[in-house]
């Protein structure tokens, strides 16, 4: 098998001490191939990547709707959040829409990704809730639609165990990503995601194909279109719902608003939806190297990709050629998007 191509570069001064490596896929919505890097059509598992296509189910079915569902609310189904106060408050309000509270969500506890909620919560003698779970958000709109599909029925009765896979709940979430992605789930290889839900093995190209569906709605059922372009918009108005102070997606998405979509996932994997290109991107390091090399790669893509005004390429190009310090502020090295791609891109 040939090995994937190095993509990000790691030098300590001026020599390169690692590097990683990965593929990308940059495809329309009638699935041509605009770019490629590497093996496209292994199939690798999306993780939180995908959570935009898991979240249309809950505006297509009315749900979302219904329940009276604010573009902050619907921000955070799609989201991977630090766990902040404003992330928490969402869920929760969220839930509380729905006629349901904390133990409806069947995500797991884990304290805060945010360093400063964290520090917060044990200086007040707290410990963290369902709520404090980067995935909270996403449950809650599973939660919000379990509710509607009760009907008459008793909605903490209906919704229990919505994280398994025959759930009607997790059906519907199945189904959406089946139809977004073109990809015979039923024949996929399936694993448990860190939040319990089904996570299905799907290839990148397969990836940006859905993402530039949600970009453009081409190929979308009118529901999953119409649902796709709301979260768009929602994402666009509260960028900071998806992840939290200083992370990535919130600081490109706040920058250049509905022109970009993007969602990490764990493991090294990254989409993103271009809407004014009409391109879906999928990014998985060979690695999992989520930390660092993923983000570099999709700054490099977004730079590469959409026109920009200078502003907005030296700030991508601050992501994309990152520098390196110690803990003494002192300029060790650089993190950087390999010349592999910045030519393919």
């Amino acid at each position: 098998m040939t090995a994937n191509p190095v993509l990000v570069e790691a030098l300590r001064g001026s020599r390169v001490e690692s590097f990683h490596r990965g593929a990308v896929a940059v495809v329309d919505a009638d699935g041509g191939v605009h770019s490629a890097l590497g093996d496209i059509e292994r199939p690798i598992f999306p993780r939180s990547a995908v959570k935009v296509l898991q979240a249309l189910p809950l505006v297509a079915s009315g749900a979302a709707e219904r329940f009276g569902l604010n573009d902050e609310e619907l921000a955070l189904a799609c989201a991977s959040h630090g766990g902040e106060p404003r992330h928490t408050a969402t869920a929760a309000a969220m839930l509380a829409k729905a006629g349901v509270d904390v133990e409806a969500l069947e995500c797991g506890t884990h304290w805060p990704y945010n360093d400063a909620a964290i520090k917060a919560m044990a200086a007040a003698g707290q410990q963290p809730s369902a709520l404090n779970n980067n995935c909270s958000g996403k449950h809650a709109g599973f939660v919000c639609l379990g509710c509607m599909m009760a009907g008459d029925s008793e909605r903490r009765a209906f919704i229990k165990g919505y994280v398994k896979p025959g759930h009607p709940v997790m059906r519907e979430v199945t189904a959406a990503l089946q139809a977004t992605t073109g990809c015979d789930l039923a024949h996929a290889p399936v694993g448990t995601d860190g939040c319990s839900i089904p996570t299905y093995a799907i290839p990148l190209r397969h990836l940006a194909l859905a993402f530039a569906r949600v970009a453009t709605g081409v190929g979308l059922s009118p529901g999953h279109a119409a649902a796709a372009a709301r979260l768009r918009q929602a994402v666009a108005k509260a960028p900071y719902m998806v992840a939290g102070s200083g992370r990535f997606d919130s600081r490109v998405m706040e920058r250049l608003g509905e022109r970009v979509f993007c969602k990490v996932g764990a493991e090294g994997v990254y989409c993103a939806a271009l809407p004014t290109l009409g391109l879906g991107v999928a990014l998985k390091m060979d690695d999992g190297n989520t930390a660092r090399a993923c983000e570099v790669v999709m700054a490099a893509l977004v730079e590469r990709l959409l026109p920009l005004a200078d502003d907005e390429a030296t700030f991508l190009r601050a992501f994309s050629d990152a520098l390196i310090v110690n803990w003494n502020g002192i300029e060790v090295g650089r993190l950087r998007a390999a010349t592999a791609l910045r030519v393919a891109a």
